[in-house]
């Protein structure tokens, strides 16, 4: 009889500090590995970090790293933050974003996120209750 690995998930709550996403990224090798998954690192960590660094750039609040088994072989990460605004080209209208000037220091993540990810996504958050809203920005890879 076949056995099956039960799915799951890890959330890392971060704050709004410059450490945030390396310990992220230490944190997502250290799950993947755990996971007998080690192979999906090296882009899952780059997803993470795109996701990471664009929360701690363009939010004042804290942010979470979400790891979640989709299938065999396959992850998603995810990040949380409290601003609801989805960057262009994220969301689900796939509209596609000028990329920056070659001498641009920055506006390259979300280009490497899409062109790395499987696939990819936006949610908006309401607040409900003690929810904070914001958004959910996710890519997955296998």
């Amino acid at each position: 009889m076949a056995t099956v690995s039960p799915p799951w998930a890890y959330t890392l709550h971060l704050p709004h500090d410059p450490h945030a996403p390396g310990i992220g990224r230490a944190t997502l090798r250290t799950v993947l590995a755990a996971h007998g998954l080690a192979e999906l690192t090296p882009t899952a960590e780059l997803l993470a970090s795109e996701l990471l660094v664009n929360a701690h750039r363009h939010t004042a609040g804290p942010y979470a790293l979400r790891l979640r088994a989709m299938e065999p072989g396959r992850l998603r990460v995810a990040v949380w933050d409290t601003d609801p605004r989805v960057p262009p080209g994220f969301g689900a209208d796939g509209a596609s974003v000028a990329v920056p000037p070659t001498d641009a220091e920055g506006g390259r993540g979300l280009h490497l996120v899409r062109a790395c990810a499987d696939s990819w996504g936006a949610s908006v958050l309401r607040e409900m209750g003690a929810a904070k809203g914001g958004k959910l920005l996710w890519a997955e890879c296998q």
